[in-house]
């Protein structure tokens, strides 16, 4: 469950160098001597996310600034609970301040976005699965944030499983062909092939592949395809799946539903900053 620690690092430094860049001119304001107190407070309840992303900001822009925390990550939170008390000097915290919030805003978001999917399907067999859909340079720490709101992670990209869509399957001359090409380079690798209908269902299952992605089906056809297939191979539901249909899709029994909205779509959680008093 623990996210890397060389990619937070790397998150984190690209971050800072976006928005500090050669330095904060703002806080160069403030005395360097002077210190001060902030807390972190979360203005909507959700599934906490993004504590390591939080502490290396602070780290790379003043080792000095100390947190305190009062929850962790895949905690509930409240509407108006404490998340995190800070000191240190005042301007480090208001360089590290930015940064801080937009990790936590938008991990968070893709924690609690991922828990209400979860959670929709409930009483199915069926396991929330995010896609690749993510935002660029931040995909670990989405997908490390839909693992904490309870979902699991599919590839992390194109190098670590093969996954034949249609485009793959036309340009291979066919599903037997792709798999058979797959299966010949990637002896080692599971094989997962998207079909878009009930013919190339019959034919991926006839390839012998390990997963079978339905692409855009309708609840009917998912039906069709769950009892066709029998349980032989795992069945993911994918395309077009929202908040609205997910429960449906998964009553028809697949085993997986893939969802981009976990992290293409997220809205960041309203966290704020605030600095406060002896």
């Amino acid at each position: 469950m623990e996210p890397d620690a060389d990619t937070v690092k790397r998150n984190v430094a690209a971050a800072l160098a976006e928005d500090v860049g050669s330095g904060d001119v703002s806080a160069e304001l403030i005395d360097a001597a002077v210190h001060a107190r902030a807390r972190i407070v979360t203005r909507e309840p959700g599934v906490f996310c993004g504590r390591a992303w939080a502490e290396e900001t602070c780290r790379q822009v003043d080792p000095a600034i100390r947190l305190d925390w009062r929850v962790d990550d895949g905690a509930q939170m409240k509407k108006d609970d404490v998340l995190v008390d800070l000191e240190g000097p005042a301007r480090g915290l208001l360089t590290a301040e930015r940064t801080v919030l937009n990790f936590l805003q938008l991990l968070s978001g893709t924690a609690t976005r991922t828990r209400r999917f979860v959670d929709a399907v409930v009483g199915t067999k069926a396991v929330i699965l995010d896609t690749r859909k993510t935002l660029p340079g931040l995909r670990v720490a989405q997908k490390y944030a839909v693992r904490i709101g309870g979902g699991q992670n599919h590839r992390m990209g194109l190098y670590d499983a093969l996954l034949l869509k249609e485009n793959h399957i036309v340009a291979a001359g066919g599903i037997a062909a792709a798999v058979c090409e797959a299966r010949s380079r990637h002896p080692c690798m599971a094989v997962e092939v998207e079909v878009e209908d009930q013919r190339e269902l019959a034919e991926a299952i006839a390839a012998g592949v390990d997963r079978i992605l339905l692409d855009n089906l309708s609840i009917n056809d998912l039906h069709a395809a769950v009892a066709a297939t029998a349980g032989r191979v795992p069945l993911e539901a994918s395309g077009g799946i929202t908040f609205d249909n997910v429960a449906e899709v998964a009553r028809t029994g697949v085993d997986y539903v893939s969802v981009g909205e976990l992290t293409k779509n997220v809205s960041p959680l309203d966290l704020s900053v605030r600095f406060v008093g002896d």
